[in-house]
């Protein structure tokens, strides 16, 4: 491809960009208690793509399973699935999700953080997650849309993130979707322990505030995202990596203002999902 600046024929309607939560492991596959714990997630993971402006072309996944020193981009034109999750069921073990990669947008994504200053790379070998496909199953059961999933970076430094994001927006004009797949909350610790519901309520508000503000000032406020109130109560020092998914859709966002689709307590927690755009 000469021009790596257009992955797509011709123009296209310009897709938002979601922040996503992935739940627990293959919970959405799997018996659980109380069995209808993920029922509310999984059925908006579901209507997700029922809420687009047209079907994309392609999607663009940043998931936080996936971390390099450098920003790395899967190539493969079929990825393998990852299953990089323990002691669960074995059925869990056997589940499909045989979305076809797209290496021509991998170069061009690679090619778009390295214009912008970023170090990146293909990677011809690399499958996904869980990250990726748990949630996608359910976004995409049929498969049927190309995917590649992009790494985070292993500093984890929420400013690059952003800028990272800002190098792909352009994307969003060409049917491509961009997401990030991670958990608002995510302190192992704290689901199921009753004392951090009002610790994930006030952060969740904090980042709800911050999603939802103009632009520039979001992404200032994300950026500092530790300031908030309990920040590292939920989201531990060093396991942010479940957060930091948002910061490279917020920079995607660009000029779009973003909003709270989906919120819940979940395991005496409260997980939210955004959108911009």
């Amino acid at each position: 491809m000469n021009d790596s600046t257009s992955v797509s024929a011709g123009k296209k309607e310009r897709m938002p960009a979601f922040f996503i939560p992935h739940g627990a492991g293959p919970c959405f596959f799997m018996d659980w208690q109380p069995a209808d714990t993920w029922d509310r997630m999984a059925a908006f993971l579901k209507g997700l793509v029922d809420t687009l402006p047209a079907r994309p072309r392609a999607i663009v996944l940043v998931s936080g399973h996936w971390l390099e020193p450098q920003f790395r981009v899967t190539g493969n034109a079929q990825p393998p699935l990852i299953f990089d999750y323990y002691g669960f069921p074995a059925h869990t073990y056997e589940l499909t999700f045989p979305a076809p990669g797209e290496p021509e947008l991998a170069s061009a994504v690679a090619q778009r953080l390295q214009q912008h200053g970023e170090a990146a790379q293909v990677d011809g070998e690399r499958g996904f997650d869980h990250g990726v496909f748990i949630p996608l199953k359910l976004v995409v059961p049929k498969a049927d849309i190309p995917v590649i999933q992009l790494s985070l970076r292993r500093d984890l430094d929420p400013a690059a993130h952003i800028e990272a994001g800002k190098a792909l927006a352009s994307l969003r004009d060409e049917g491509v979707l961009i997401i990030g797949s991670g958990m608002s909350f995510h302190n192992m610790r704290g689901y199921g322990d009753a004392r951090y519901t009002p610790v994930s309520a006030e952060f969740d508000d904090w980042l709800t505030k911050a999603v939802e503000s103009e632009p520039e000032q979001r992404n200032d406020l994300l950026q500092a995202w530790t300031r908030a109130p309990h920040a590292r109560d939920c989201h531990p020092m060093g396991g942010e990596e479940h957060l930091i998914p948002l910061m490279v859709v917020a920079g995607a966002a660009g000029d779009s203002m973003g909003r709270k689709v989906y919120s819940e307590k979940i395991m005496e927690t409260t997980i939210s999902a955004y959108r911009f755009g």
